[in-house]
């Protein structure tokens, strides 16, 4: 049977007017405004109703749903609005960064090809382990990654069977709610229970600590910094932490020095170091470090050689050498080089100096494109010192060398969730690298990079006698 084009044309325009319109009846039963609620309570309990309708819809439904949720981010206009409108809200970022980000979060994160089943069959029947919903999620946003983490983390939780409430960020409330809005009326188009993505209106921490102490949100997966991921632990429910990193990167002696010094600025600067994955501190051997810094500074690095104009950059980016500056989280080395009288052209990147390992800027995580180098005598020596200004958190780091036994030794020595060889961080959530991507890394609670599996149970189901073909 033909249809006419016009006829279809016609159809669809009525349906995205439909969808732009006010609330529909659908919509106001239960409060919300396309997933977008007055209180906490509102949004779980509309989540609740809306997973428990989900259990029902096949794993075909599912990834049509998900499916929805890869071609509203990708359409152009949205991605570009919420790339534009993450910037402008939070101040933090590159839109040419964020561009990226989006469209590998909608691409790269796995839907339920990642639900694998393992079957066991023999004498007494079949036994099939397979993954199954928690129920509903409590999923907690940062302000570095707001669309990111929501577009990675809607697809995963939903591909495993869930309906998630996010708490975004304050500093990223308008992008978050439109983004959730996006996803919502794409949702509904496919066929989808209403409010399987929901938030509220006005996030605040009084608001977080509601979702988190709700009775009906059966796990917790906080992306943020220490504190939050404490938090969630303590709660008493299944949690996932993706907490804060400092990764190191150690050049060796035997590295390709040209190629390690632009993958180390361009790792760094992607997205003005927001990523906890990106390049917080160097340590090379001492042979090579003057080539090193050579070969940075043509590819962006500026370096700063005098001590004073260091030390106001210490005052300048962090509370007493502790912790950073918010202000200054996010921002471009050309802009914080400004704050320190310093110009300089768009074409600077990074901000390059020699430091001590005792240094803050090598013992904290600053999140902004000011890169210390550290020589040290040997890679034995680097290693050790990686491993020290990690602190544990078992996230991310990186290593430039020919040696395979050195990249051995790191490797097992740091214990990092994330452990990038010959190439820039962002290889590592694969960015010119192999494999999925998320924004959601669970370096204190072990999933690692998270995907739909990490939100699922897995469950044992029994059928005794028959079914072995064998």
């Amino acid at each position: 049977m033909n249809i006419d084009e016009t006829v279809v044309e016609s159809i669809v325009k009525k349906v995205l007017s439909q969808l732009d319109a006010p609330q529909t009846q659908e919509c106001c039963a239960c409060g919300g405004e396309w997933g977008v609620f007055k209180s906490m309570d509102e949004a779980v309990n509309a989540a609740v109703l809306a997973q428990q309708e989900y259990l029902g819809r096949s794993m075909h439904d599912r990834a049509k749903y998900v499916q929805a949720i890869r071609d509203v981010v990708l359409d152009q206009e949205n991605l570009e609005y919420i790339s534009r409108k993450a910037v402008e809200e939070t101040d933090m970022g590159g839109y040419e960064y964020k561009l990226i980000k989006n469209r590998l979060a909608a691409t790269k994160t796995p839907g339920i090809e990642d639900l694998t089943t393992d079957a066991m069959t023999g004498d007494d029947g079949l036994t099939l382990v397979e993954y199954s919903p928690f129920g509903v999620i409590g999923a907690i946003t940062p302000t570095t990654n707001p669309t990111e983490t929501i577009i990675c983390n809607s697809i995963g939780m939903l591909a495993a069977g869930n309906a998630v409430v996010f708490s975004p960020h304050p500093r990223a409330k308008e992008v978050s709610l439109h983004l959730v809005r996006l996803i919502n009326k794409a949702l509904a188009v496919a066929g989808a229970p209403a409010n399987l993505v929901v938030t509220v209106s006005e996030p605040s921490i009084a608001n977080t600590n509601a979702m988190m102490n709700h009775p009906k949100i059966r796990m917790l997966v906080a992306t943020g910094g220490p504190g939050i991921v404490k938090t969630v632990l303590s709660s008493g429910k299944k949690a996932i932490g993706a907490g804060a990193g400092n990764p190191p990167v150690v050049v060796d002696e035997t590295a390709d020095v040209e190629k390690a010094a632009k993958d180390i600025v361009d790792g760094c600067s992607f997205d003005n170091n927001l990523p906890c994955i990106a390049e917080k501190e160097i340590i090379a051997v001492d042979s090579v470090a003057d080539y090193l810094i050579f070969n940075m500074k043509k590819h962006g690095a500026y370096e700063v050689k005098d001590p004073a104009v260091i030390n106001k950059l210490v005052s300048l980016v962090t509370k007493e050498g502790k912790s950073p500056v918010t202000d200054f989280v996010g921002k471009s080395a050309k802009y914080i080089l400004e704050q320190v009288g310093i110009s300089v052209g768009d074409d600077v990147k990074v901000i390059l100096m020699e430091a001590t390992e005792d240094h803050p800027f090598v013992q904290v995580e600053l999140m902004m494109p000011i890169l210390p180098l550290v020589r040290v005598p040997d890679v034995d020596q680097a290693i050790e010192m990686a491993v020290r200004v990690e602190h544990g958190n078992r996230h991310t780091a990186m290593m430039h060398s020919r040696n395979v036994e050195k990249l051995t030794k790191m490797a097992k020595l740091i214990q990092t969730t994330i452990f990038v060889k010959n190439g820039p961080s962002y290889a590592g959530i694969g960015v010119g690298g192999e494999g999925y991507t998320t924004f959601t890394i669970a370096g204190p609670t072990g999933e690692g990079l998270t995907s739909a599996k990490s939100f699922a149970r897995r469950r044992r189901c029994v059928l005794v006698g028959g079914m072995d073909v064998r």
